[in-house]
């Protein structure tokens, strides 16, 4: 399909990760240091392959602040395959437990470094990465998956203006809260 442009925001650029960019990753992909090397690589390659197939621009994006140059997170879209029709709401009618099928949807994701946490960065990448997906690639609907506890990324969400549905199944364990995104330029089913 595209090649995501870098994004700007007031604050921040979002643009493709970068071979220098493996140090700062520390600061928010808390894994070793050879995995962080790996996912570096797959996140510059997929950018690349991705664009050449003419495929959606999955994947990852540096979150840089815009006055420091300093690589603070890490924000994109995923691929996301779940059982979304148990969620009341996400469809007009739930699907029971035993006849729910999984379906793909396009997902927003983000992560961001401690220090830079509460201050409105993850809200400011998401939102620009939803202008993209709505006004460029013209998505119908964007989600974002995570856990019940994890309140401050059901707090984005609400920032975002996404639906919060909850799971009220205990299966699947991973399918816990969805925030979902409607474009309002799309209306389904004309």
């Amino acid at each position: 399909m595209l090649n995501m442009p870098i994004l700007e925001t007031s604050r921040l650029y979002i643009r493709p990760f970068k071979s220098d960019d493996l140090e700062a990753t520390a600061g928010f992909w808390e894994y070793p240091e050879a995995y962080r090397e790996e996912l570096l690589a797959w996140s510059q390659a997929e950018n690349k392959l991705l664009a050449r197939l003419h495929q959606p621009p999955y994947g990852d994006r540096a979150v840089v602040q815009k006055d420091t140059g300093r690589l603070i997170g890490s924000a994109g879209l995923v691929p996301c395959l779940n059982a979304f029709g148990l969620l009341p709401g996400f469809y007009a009618t739930p699907s029971r437990p035993e006849s729910c099928c999984n379906t793909t949807e396009m997902g927003l994701y983000y992560e961001f470094a401690p220090a830079y946490r509460r201050q409105g960065y993850a809200s400011e990448a998401a939102g620009s990465l939803i202008d993209y997906a709505f006004n460029t690639l013209r998505l119908e609907r964007i989600i974002a998956e995570t856990d019940y506890d994890n309140l401050a990324s059901q707090g984005v969400m609400r920032r975002l203006g996404m639906q919060i549905l909850r799971n009220p199944h205990q299966e699947p364990p991973w399918l816990q809260v969805v925030g979902v995104l409607r474009n309002p330029a799309c209306r389904a089913g004309d």
